[in-house]
């Protein structure tokens, strides 16, 4: 009961803000919830959230890992993903044909890269005690110069069938593809999570890294290992941020999304600064925010101001989230349940009758 209880805790500011979006969207139109056929796929404003969010979903979950671990944020993952798939493209378009083989081998190798780019940042923060932040600076200052690079200094198109159906939609299946590969995503670190003690090692090192170095775990390794994790999922969501775009565009690709990132993992209910997670929260944050922004688009806000407007809106929910609030509110709620609890013990109590308070006074 008390596990449930906390887990609730995590969950329910980010259920709190999908909530008051939900209303907002309804206010603004009941048709909200709608979803047509369109040549035998499902589209509306709920499949297209969850087709628009299918990057930051997966990046999220990495960052979450390493926040949790590290008590800092990868801020260049936009970049390593932009990389990933910049070698993925290359591969695809040298070999020729294209072939759901060489798709799978373009993209085995843009996990390579992606765990090479994370072992990078790993070593930095693992090995020489560099703020994560400050390490993730490196790539995120010349990423996107190396994509590049690779590109050839050009704008690659993927022009071909295989990858325009994993970036829209496979005839005959309903729900767009982006959305089943993160859905497949979601439910290998589900299992990753439940059948490893991944969780339990990277929240100890989180909380206490000398405390879990004296039980037997090696915080560097944690480290390393979230690091790891978070390049496998820039490969992923390069991967499905290039298909859905069919050309690679080093300049644009995935830009700035780590601030999404670390906001759907602050939405989430993790603290930023390391120890227990939730990655349900993360996931959560991430649709949140990507509901967020078109809920500014169908409020008729100009494209110019949205970012205004998501930054206060930002800037409100971190207030409400802060240590401080979540202090106050908590001793409200305490002084409000001791003061119920006090009237029904008064309530509960037998009073005493006249003949009783005699022979107390005889006694």
């Amino acid at each position: 009961m008390r596990t449930s209880i906390k887990n609730f805790s995590y969950l329910f500011l980010p259920l709190s803000v999908l909530a008051l979006l939900i209303i907002i969207n309804l206010i603004k139109g009941a048709d909200y919830f709608s979803i047509t056929m369109v040549n035998g796929a499902l589209y509306g404003n709920i499949p297209n959230i969850f087709f628009g969010a299918a990057e930051l979903v997966i990046l999220s979950i990495g960052m979450t890992l390493v926040t949790a671990a590290s008590r800092g944020q990868d801020i260049s993952i936009g970049e390593s993903a932009t990389i990933t798939s910049a070698i993925f493209v290359l591969f695809v378009l040298q070999a020729g044909e294209v072939t759901l083989f060489t798709i799978l081998v373009g993209f085995l190798f843009s996990c390579i890269a992606g765990l090479a780019l994370g072992a990078f940042n790993g070593v930095l923060v693992s090995v020489f005690k560099v703020q994560p932040m400050v390490a993730s600076l490196i790539l995120f200052t010349g990423g996107r110069s190396i994509a590049f690079m690779i590109d050839g200094k050009l704008s690659p198109i993927l022009a071909n069938d295989i990858s325009n159906k994993i970036g829209t939609v496979i005839p005959g299946v309903p729900i767009q593809t982006p959305i089943i590969l993160t859905v497949l995503f979601i439910v290998f670190f589900a299992v990753l999570l439940k059948t490893t003690n991944l969780k339990l090692y990277v929240e100890t090192v989180g909380i206490n890294p000398n405390a879990a170095r004296l039980n037997g775990i090696n915080p560097k390794k944690i480290i390393f290992l979230t690091f790891l994790i978070m390049g496998f999922c820039t490969a992923v969501a390069g991967f499905i941020a290039v298909n859905k775009a069919g050309r690679h565009d080093s300049v644009n690709l995935l830009k700035l999304i780590m601030m999404d990132a670390i906001l759907a993992v602050a939405i989430g209910g993790n603290s930023l600064g390391g120890g227990k997670f939730s990655i349900t929260g993360s996931i959560i944050g991430a649709y949140t925010i990507e509901m967020l922004n078109r809920t500014l688009l169908r409020l008729e806000i100009e494209p110019a101001m949205i970012k205004v407007f998501k930054a206060i809106f930002i800037i409100i929910l971190m207030v409400i989230a802060s240590p401080v609030v979540r202090l106050k509110i908590r001793k409200v709620v305490d002084k409000v349940r001791s003061g119920k609890t006090a009237v029904n013990q008064s309530k509960g109590s037998t009073p005493l009758s006249t003949a009783n308070i005699a022979r107390k006074k005889e006694e």
